[in-house]
C-alpha cells in the first residue's frame, strides 16, 4: 500500500503496477491535478470514495489518495504468443472473463499452471485484485505464470483469435460438450464469472462453444473446478498426442 499524493505519483512514475487506487471524493488541489495527469498518461483508473473509506484504510496521513501495489507484473499477450510459437510450442492460454473473487482467481492459476497453460488473459476493469489472497491460494502459481491485464478486453480476445488460436468458450449456451474440440491445436479457453457467464460478443465470435456434463440436480459448478476439468482434457488431449 502507497499513500499520500506524492508517494502515489512517484511509485507510477518508477513502474509500479497499481492494483487499485482510491481518491477521496471532492479534493482539490494543484497536486491532485500533478497525479490526474500521470494516471491520464499511464491510463489508471481510479475510483472517488469518501474520506471515511480511506481512513478505514489507513489513519496515517494520506492525504485523499491511497494505491495498493500489485505483487505481480502484468505482461502483454502480443508479447507472449510469437514468443509461444518461437519456441516450437503450441499456445494454450486461458482467458477469464469477469472472474472477481480472489480465491476463484487463485485457484484457477495454479491449476493453469500445473497444467501448462502459457498465459492468462484477464479485462483490466471488473476482475479480481491479484493480492496477497490470491497469491497465497495460488500456491504461488501467480508469480510464475504470465498475467495479461488489458484494458480492451474484447480487442484481445480477436487478436488471441487472429493469431490462430480457436476460442473455446466454456458456457451451458450449447449442445457441445467439452470433449468436441481438437485441444492439440493452438487453443484460447475462455472462462467466465458464476453470475454472468462469458459476455455475448465472445460468445458470438467463438469456434467452440463446450458445456461440463452434468448430473445433479444443482446445475453448476464453482468455477475453479469447471477451469481445471476443460484444462485437464487439453492436458489428456495432448499428452495423448505427444506419446501417439
Amino acid at each position: 500500500m502507497v499513500f499520500g499524493i506524492r508517494a502515489v505519483i512517484e511509485a507510477i512514475l518508477a513502474g509500479k503496477e497499481i492494483e487499485a487506487l482510491y481518491i477521496q471524493r471532492g479534493l482539490g488541489g494543484g497536486l491532485l491535478n500533478e497525479l490526474k495527469d500521470v494516471l491520464q498518461e499511464y491510463q489508471i483508473q481510479a475510483q472517488q470514495v469518501p474520506v471515511e473509506k480511506l481512513n478505514r484504510i489507513t489513519m496515517k496521513n494520506h492525504q485523499g489518495v491511497v494505491a495498493f501495489i500489485s505483487p505481480i507484473v502484468y505482461q502483454k499477450v502480443e508479447n507472449i504468443i510469437p514468443e509461444i510459437f518461437e519456441k516450437g510450442e503450441v499456445p494454450l492460454i486461458l482467458v477469464l472473463d469477469s472472474i472477481t473473487d480472489v480465491r476463484n482467481m487463485g485457484a484457477i492459476a495454479r491449476t493453469a499452471e500445473c497444467s501448462g497453460v502459457h498465459a492468462i488473459v484477464i479485462p483490466a476493469k471488473g476482475s479480481a485484485q491479484i493480492n496477497p489472497d490470491a497469491i497465497k491460494t495460488s500456491a504461488g502459481a501467480l508469480y510464475k505464470i504470465p498475467v495479461c491485464r488489458h484494458e480492451n478486453f474484447m480487442q484481445t480476445v480477436r487478436f488471441l483469435q487472429e493469431s490462430g488460436l480457436q476460442l473455446v468458450s466454456c458456457t451451458e449456451k450449447t449442445n457441445d460438450y467439452l470433449y468436441t474440440p481438437d485441444y492439440t491445436a493452438p487453443t484460447a479457453i475462455i472462462m467466465g464469472s458464476e453470475e454472468d457467464g462469458i459476455r455475448n460478443d465472445i460468445i458470438r465470435i467463438s469456434d467452440h462453444l463446450a458445456k461440463i456434463p452434468m448430473y445433479g440436480e444443482i446445475e453448476s459448478l464453482n468455477v475453479s473446478v469447471s477451469a481445471g476439468i476443460i484444462l485437464y482434457e487439453a492436458v489428456r488431449q495432448r499428452f495423448s498426442a505427444s506419446n501417439s
